[in-house]
């Protein structure tokens, strides 16, 4: 069976001149008033936004069809873009420089935040609909009630922003870096070793439930045409999001996140109606404090989250399938608002999200993304159980669609 993208026929779009007049504006912007390494980060953010379109590459929908249908294509190309991940990461981290550049990895404790901010997470993928990547690019892409699931994960972030000081002062583990602990070959051979047992498990799994492996995705698109308009088959998306977060590295001294710009456009806003967030404990880290007192602009997250949302337009403009609809059935929508604010509470509470926590928590050695993983993908066993009562008719996906 092959995979599905779930979208709309091609049809003529304005949508990649729009986005390209977009970006060229952003860049010049930033390169005034910030500087050309802001500028590299939008392209980069870009650059994730039509790897992640074009391969559809939803963390949801993978997990949704490993749950529901045993087939696990979308977990195997997970294991392929962290295993070329910390192949590029690990050396880098265990020398601390990476061409001439002071790195870090993104390296957070492990506990009960941990856990339970994760596995409320997991339960928000699937009722908004995608996790932190995928509600960026399938905004960019033209999915209108995903932008109702974005407004309620940053109000579910900011929100989170007032309690996490009584969420970490809960019982926890330092944070621990595998790569620090054991070396770097030791840290890499035991990582490349779960990551081929997880991929042989769904092989296991999915040939036993339908005899055979699910097909690649077909297209008539062949060569450049194929790269410009996809779809992409899953490993080139898994390749690029492990390349371009490494260039994520190279540029911004850590790897790729997303959610902590949520946060801090939530507490910017309601800054601006009055509230006095400075007080709260999480925007008195310094780091915090002075993200909040700057521009958004000079927020390495944010410029790159708009790139991603500019990078979907400009590859569902070239696939001819930008096509917005606001026709969002009750149920679907009281789903994104729930979903939302799971999501943007839980990111908080578990230092990051699928990005943040599981894809760089992981490539950064820290033994908090693997707990992240666990703790989420039983958030989501149950978020896949709750989606029939939001989405009318549902019936377990057997396919891929990005989401």
């Amino acid at each position: 069976m092959s995979r599905s993208l779930s979208m709309t026929p091609e049809r003529k779009s304005y949508a990649p001149l729009i986005a390209c007049i977009l970006l060229l504006q952003g860049a010049v912007f930033l390169h005034n008033t910030v500087g050309t390494r802001q500028v590299l980060l939008l392209a980069v953010g870009a650059a994730l936004g039509v790897t992640l379109y074009h391969a559809a590459f939803g963390f949801t929908s993978a997990w949704r069809v490993f749950i529901n249908d045993r087939r696990g294509a979308g977990l195997r190309a997970q294991m392929v873009m962290l295993a070329v991940a910390v192949l590029l990461f690990f050396p880098a981290l265990g020398s601390g420089t990476l061409f001439g550049q002071p790195v870090v990895g993104l390296v957070a404790p492990v506990g009960i935040s941990v856990v339970f901010g994760a596995f409320i997470f997991g339960i928000g993928m699937q009722l908004g609909g995608g996790c932190a990547s995928g509600t960026l690019f399938t905004v960019g892409g033209g999915n209108a009630r995903m932008l109702v699931t974005l407004l309620f994960f940053i109000s579910g972030s900011v929100i989170a922003t007032q309690h996490v000081d009584w969420w970490f002062a809960l019982p926890s583990f330092p944070a621990t870096s595998i790569v620090k602990s054991f070396g770097v070959v030791p840290a890499l051979l035991v990582n490349l070793v779960i990551f081929g047992v997880i991929a042989a498990v769904t092989v296991r799994l999915e040939k036993a439930r339908h005899g055979q492996l699910e097909e690649g995705v077909s297209t008539e698109h062949h060569g450049l045409r194929r790269f410009l308009r996809g779809p992409w088959p899953l490993i080139w998306g898994a390749i690029g999001l492990a390349l371009l977060n490494y260039a994520t590295l190279a540029l911004a001294g850590r790897p790729w996140g997303i959610t902590s710009a949520f946060a801090l456009w939530g507490a910017k806003v309601i800054s601006g109606l009055g509230v006095d967030v400075s007080g709260w404990g999480f925007w008195q880290v310094p780091s915090n404090a002075k993200a909040l007192a700057a521009p958004v602009w000079e927020d390495i997250t944010s410029v790159m989250d708009v790139g991603i949302i500019l990078g979907a337009l400009l590859a569902a403009g070239l696939a001819g399938r930008f096509a917005p609809s606001l026709k969002i059935p009750g149920r679907s929508l009281l789903a994104a608002v729930i979903g939302g604010l799971l999501l943007g509470y839980g990111s908080r509470l578990a230092y990051g999200c699928n990005i943040g926590a599981y894809f760089s928590g992981i490539a950064s050695g820290s033994l908090h993304g693997w707990v992240w993983l666990v703790a989420a993908f039983l958030g989501n066993s149950v978020g896949v159980r709750l989606r029939p009562f939001f989405f009318a008719g549902e019936r377990p996906q057997a396919t891929l669609n990005g989401c």
